[in-house]
């Protein structure tokens, strides 16, 4: 009856892995759904805590960060920054999940958190490329 191009394929199968979910729970904390916002603001800066910390503990600074002493120092200053701001970020989601009125809270955060996002998938493209 149907045509085999068209059959839907699971996650598994189109080597996605469960980002695209992860992906679309941030876009769905957006909406109005009141449960989804907290568990991404947690999730997401227990991971940005993660990342910086073994980017701090596990990969020393190469190329551009070894010309001067102070680009190395920066490096590891902005890690620990980007680890403060992950555990704020996930205090916010807890903070955020008790009361409805603080959803503009959580939701400005969640915005920010892409620049320290980033950050991280920069010298974390970086660690692997040297």
């Amino acid at each position: 009856m149907g045509n085999a191009l068209f059959v839907l394929h699971g996650d598994e199968e189109l080597g996605i892995d469960g980002n695209a979910n992860a992906v679309a729970d941030v876009v769905e904390a957006a909406s109005n759904d009141e449960t989804k916002l907290p568990r991404v603001l947690v999730a997401g800066g227990v991971g940005e805590a993660a990342g910086a910390l073994y980017l701090a503990l596990f990969r020393s600074p190469a190329g551009l960060f070894l010309r001067d002493k102070r680009l190395f120092y920066s490096y590891y200053v902005v890690l620990v920054l980007v680890i403060l701001f992950g555990v704020a970020q996930a205090w916010t989601g807890l903070w955020v999940s008790h009361h409805r009125r603080r959803r503009t809270v959580g939701m400005t955060v969640l915005g920010v958190s892409i620049l320290p996002l980033l950050f991280l998938a920069v010298l974390g493209g970086h660690a692997m490329l040297k």
